[in-house]
Parts: C-alpha cells; structure tokens; sequence
C-alpha cells in the first residue's frame, strides 16, 4: 500500500505543480494534518455509501475538506479546532451533496469562474486517483479495497491542504 500511496502523491502533486496549484515543496502544517483521522473516521462512511455511485464526489469531497480546514486554520484555528468534528461540522451546512458547494461558496468565498475553475482541478484529482485506483486491481469489498480508499482520501486530503495554503499565499521554499 506504501507504493500506491507513493504514487499517488507522485502523480497528485505533479499534476498541481503543473497547474500552478502547488509548490515544489510541499506545506507541513501539522495542526491540520492532525485533524485527519478525526475527519477520516467520521468521513469514511459517508465516502463509501456513495463511491459506487458517485467516485469522483466520493474522492473529490475530500480534496474540498483539506482546503476548508487549511482555511479555518488560517482565519481562526483558536476556533475551529476546538469543534468536535470539522467534517460533520461542514457536512451538516448543506449536507453530504452539497458540501462541494457549501466549501467553495462559504468557506474559500469563491464565485464565477474561481468557483468554476476549482470545480475543474477538483475533478481532475479525483478522477486521477480513482484511474490509478482502479489499476491497483484489487478486489472490492477487501481489507486492501478499503486501506487502498483511505490511502486515496488522505492524499486528496493533504493535497487539498498545500493546494489552499499556496492559495492563501503561503510560499513553501527552501531556506538557506
């Protein structure tokens, strides 16, 4: 699983750079990065109750949810930290359906073609995970099915995190 995870990383962040989405060096920010498996454990049923029908939200959500909490990381961590749930915080605004919507109109405050725009990247990292996912040839319904999901919404989740620090203007470079 260390290799997929690997490669999905890779390939994400690639495609960001490319996209202008991301720095080379990635963000370390370890107060959102602990927030994962509070999010994760809450997120993961509702994530797999629509993979079959709905891959690219079930994915892409998470994407959306890593740049919300670098967002209220940003604005006012002395707040939104102390929510028991971010994600059943921000699921329950407009409901599972409509958080794309509810993080990009509320949260980031992004109209027109941002909005739009965001839609697009958004899509296409979940798309690129759940292509990669797919070849990973592995049966559904599986122990492996399931860490290989996990595997795939973490990354999601970090990438959409250094996606919105860069966003909000954070610069990762190297120090001399």
């Amino acid at each position: 699983m260390e290799q997929f995870e690997n490669q999905l990383h890779y390939d994400l962040h690639r495609f960001l750079v490319s996209m202008e989405e991301a720095d080379e060096r990635l963000p370390e920010c370890p107060d959102v990065e602990k927030k994962w498996d509070e999010i994760a454990k809450e997120y993961i049923p509702d994530g797999i109750t629509e993979f079959n029908e709905f891959p690219s939200a079930s994915l892409g959500w998470m994407m959306y949810i890593g740049m919300a909490v670098a967002k209220f990381w940003d604005v006012e961590w002395d707040i939104y930290s102390k929510i028991e749930n971010l994600y059943v915080y921000m699921r329950d605004k407009r409901g599972y359906d409509n958080m794309d919507e509810y993080i990009r109109e509320e949260v980031l405050m992004l109209s027109g073609a941002d909005y739009t725009a965001l839609e697009i990247i958004v899509g296409e990292c979940a798309s690129r995970v759940y292509n990669a996912l797919l070849h990973q040839d592995i049966e559904p319904g599986t122990k492996d099915a399931f860490n290989a999901y996990v595997t795939c919404l973490r990354q999601l989740y970090l990438m959409g995190v250094a996606m919105q620090l860069r966003r909000m203007g954070y610069r990762m470079t190297k120090m001399d």
